[in-house]
């Protein structure tokens, strides 16, 4: 039986920022005009979804050989797998290193011990709270009352949950923050890649659609 998920990075994510492949979050609002002339909104997914194409990072023949390889292990749509997404990839800004007080983790209450990580966006009026998954093993930081907690003495985060649990449930009351590095769980948002070699040669490029896996 084969896995639903690969712990496994998609080859060219380095290319996501870095060589102009595309991508971003999604999101999906039913807007109906009213007969005054005003409007309804609804929000039809209570969170976004990343969508990514990441044909502009294939550059060669070996490039598009390593990208079909991958397709075929990964079956197409059936099997996700990890995106390094470079233009969100951290718990703090693109340019800063992690730190353990970048993000809210939670509140001790003396008895809970597991936390998921998230990372919030905006402030003021709306913030977006988005559940991480897939944290970069070495990369999780901890805090406790902005005292930094030491990792496999007073915590370990699972890299393929985003889960974070205490060795010792912390005091009530007491403040919890983490920082940390992250992928994207995604898959093929196609069964075919239908890739035209003549055009990519004259400078074509494939189309490798990515979609971001919410569970």
């Amino acid at each position: 039986m084969l896995q639903s998920f690969h712990e496994i990075s998609f080859p060219f994510s380095v290319a996501l920022g870095a060589r102009g492949a595309r991508g971003g979050p999604v999101r999906r609002t039913d807007v109906v005009a009213l007969a005054s002339g005003a409007e309804s909104r609804n929000a039809r997914w209570a969170r976004s979804r990343r969508r990514y194409d990441a044909g502009l990072g294939v550059r060669s023949l070996d490039d598009l050989h390593a990208v079909i390889a991958f397709f075929e292990e990964r079956r197409g749509r059936l099997i996700g797998f990890r995106l390094h997404d470079r233009m969100d990839c951290r718990s703090g800004p693109p340019g800063t290193a992690p730190g353990p007080l970048d993000q809210p983790l939670g509140t001790g209450d003396g008895e809970t011990q597991v936390f998921q990580l998230t990372k919030t966006y905006g402030a003021a009026f709306a913030p977006y709270s988005r559940t991480i998954v897939k944290p970069v093993a070495g990369s999780v930081r901890v805090a406790r009352d902005e005292a930094e907690l030491m990792p496999d003495v007073d915590f370990v985060a699972d890299t393929t949950t985003g889960r974070v649990t205490l060795l010792e449930p912390a005091p009530e009351g007491s403040v919890l923050t983490a920082g940390f590095a992250f992928d994207v769980p995604v898959r093929f948002d196609t069964d075919a890649l239908d890739i035209d070699l003549s055009a990519f040669e004259a400078g074509g490029v494939p189309h490798v659609p990515m979609m971001e896996i919410v569970t």
